[in-house]
């Protein structure tokens, strides 16, 4: 099942001391603040920060309509997609399961050096992507 998810992020651009460079805030995910020195880095990393963000919620937040948004004139509505299929594949977490196996196949993975482990998250993945 894909878990594509498109949040509104509002990008502010700077220009001081530090140079030039782009901050993002989302009212859709309370506390996530992430920059970047063009737009392409901070959209980059917003998707990063999001993810992060919302990876331990059951139900994502429900992206807001920002047609209501009062912006300030050096800031700007961008869409974020943020695929967390992709995300979880990639940064979850791993978990401990204990499986029972005949103990001849136990046997025969230690004397061949066979991660019982990682041949059963392969198999588990096959068997998700099909």
């Amino acid at each position: 099942m894909e878990k594509r998810l498109v949040y509104p992020i509002i990008v502010k651009k700077y220009n001081d001391e530090d140079g030039q460079y782009f901050v993002a805030t989302s009212p859709n995910i309370k506390g996530m603040v992430t920059q970047g020195d063009t737009l392409s880095d901070v959209v980059y990393y917003a998707e990063d920060a999001i993810a992060t963000m919302i990876s331990d919620y059951k139900d994502y937040p429900e992206p807001q309509d920002p047609a209501d948004w009062k912006l300030s004139v050096d800031e700007t509505v961008v869409f974020v997609s943020v695929d967390m299929a992709k995300w979880l594949k990639k940064y979850s977490k791993t978990v401990r399961k204990n499986i029972t196996i005949p103990e001849y196949l136990n046997e025969w993975a230690k004397d061949n050096n066979v991660n019982v482990s990682k041949v059963t998250a392969d198999a588990l993945k096959e068997l998700q992507e099909a």
